[in-house]
């Protein structure tokens, strides 16, 4: 398993950690931002092939924010596919 910080920008939240292992996401962990929201994307994609989390998050807008705190976790998911 492998561990990944990631700093979001333009939201709320000022950290996301998670973990891979086999393609897939495990333990995401927001810091700040709307608590209950972020625990809930956590639960929600615990176990999900990293490719579907990306494909179901991204593009998710914040009010005018232009991005959303699952928006910045398919972001971070992106940066390590490529």
């Amino acid at each position: 398993m492998k561990h990944y910080t990631y700093i979001p920008t333009g939201v709320c939240s000022v950290r996301i950690d998670y973990d891979i292992e086999d393609g897939k996401i495990f333990n995401v962990k927001y810091e700040r931002g709307c608590n209950g929201n972020l625990k809930a994307i956590g639960a929600l994609v615990e176990g999900m092939e990293v490719k579907d989390v990306i494909k179901k998050l991204r593009g998710i807008e914040c009010g005018i924010k232009g991005t959303s705190c699952s928006d910045q976790l398919a972001q971070s998911l992106e940066q390590i596919v490529e």
